[in-house]
């Protein structure tokens, strides 16, 4: 159970204060009565909250599959750019952050959530989360590079040296400006840019297309979101809960 106050507020209502207000005013029911008491306990799952007429359910989490696009930034607040949490409109949580990030110029799968044991899971170097791009590359590549990435790149600099887990690099097409997909299980900093500046290439265009079971809607254009299925829900809270 939870007080009537915390519920609203939960839901994205307004402040403590400000739903407290609210509920004094009248403007709230609980089960098509009245209620002007902030502290009184509802059941999230049972009882029926409305604010000024309208049903508030209740989500204590929430899990969003959206596809990021490029000028986005991979935040929970930003003053200067757009935020990937700007783009969920009809979120009911204030408490969601996207799992992990994407450079700003990478677009692709970024899972939105608020259920933080999962982020957990699914960020822990020891998980070793596989995570699949496709990736646009100024360069010709070459088995060569799927051998390197096979065996590790340093992506080191200034002499230091910095090695990857091996990647699994597939060549999709070799020419002056090559199309590839790699998978790798960590997420260093840059990292699959900086793996092919090692080998003297450049990528041009970097979309991830899935990490560990969640893989990206197709369905779903640059920028636009869902919530997650009751499926993927299950796939990606029960995947390595080990």
């Amino acid at each position: 159970m939870i007080r009537l106050d915390k519920y609203l507020a939960d839901m994205g209502f307004g402040t403590r204060q400000e739903v407290k207000k609210y509920i004094r005013q009248g403007r709230v029911c609980v089960n098509q009565k009245i209620v002007k008491t902030p502290d009184v306990k509802v059941q999230e799952e049972k009882d029926s909250v409305t604010l000024d007429g309208n049903e508030v359910a209740y989500a204590s989490l929430e899990y969003y599959m959206l596809n990021k696009p490029a000028g986005v930034v991979s935040a929970t607040e930003d003053s200067r750019d757009t935020t990937v949490l700007d783009l969920i409109r009809d979120k009911k949580r204030k408490d969601l952050f996207p799992v992990g990030r994407l450079d700003k110029d990478t677009e692709g799968l970024l899972l939105i959530t608020n259920d933080g044991a999962l982020a957990h899971r699914l960020l822990s170097p020891k998980k070793h989360v596989d995570k699949v791009y496709y990736a646009k590359v100024q360069g010709k590549v070459t088995e060569e590079d799927v051998r390197c990435f096979q065996e590790g790149v340093n992506i080191g600099a200034d002499g230091k040296e910095e090695w990857t887990r091996p990647g699994t690099l597939e060549i999709i097409r070799s020419s002056s400006e090559s199309e590839i997909r790699l998978s790798i299980c960590e997420g260093k900093y840059h990292q699959v840019k900086r793996m092919f500046q090692a080998v003297g290439k450049e990528v041009t265009y970097l979309k991830r297309e899935s990490m560990g079971p969640l893989v990206l809607d197709e369905n779903l254009h640059s920028g636009e979101y869902r919530l997650l299925t009751k499926e993927e829900i299950k796939d990606v809270t029960e995947w390595n809960a080990e």
